[in-house]
């Protein structure tokens, strides 16, 4: 088993996943980035631009394994409560950060 890490960015904004989710297979690498993005487009508001949003997977050496653009996720459902996460958005490279 691997831990990854689901970093979200439109090159402006970013949701960085500080603790990252424990992954036996990679296969599910996917799936898991999908949920990631499901998550943040319900979070920052689902009526928004996703364009240029992408999850970028990590290992825990840093190397980026899988990149996956919001645009080929599913919406969020309307009405359903966002799981609790462990994330911190940073807005234009300020690095304070604010939960997401």
């Amino acid at each position: 088993m691997a831990r990854y890490r689901f970093h979200c960015t439109n090159g402006r904004e970013c949701v960085f996943d500080a603790v990252g989710n424990d992954i036996r297979a990679p296969h599910r690498l996917m799936r898991r980035a999908e949920a990631v993005a499901r998550d943040v487009m319900r979070s920052l508001g689902a009526g928004g631009d996703w364009a240029e949003w992408h999850v970028t997977v990590h290992d825990l050496r840093g190397r980026r394994v899988l990149v996956r653009p919001f645009l080929s996720v599913d919406p969020p459902a309307p009405g359903r409560d966002r799981p609790a996460r462990t994330a911190r958005r940073a807005r234009d490279g300020d690095g304070l950060g604010q939960a997401a």
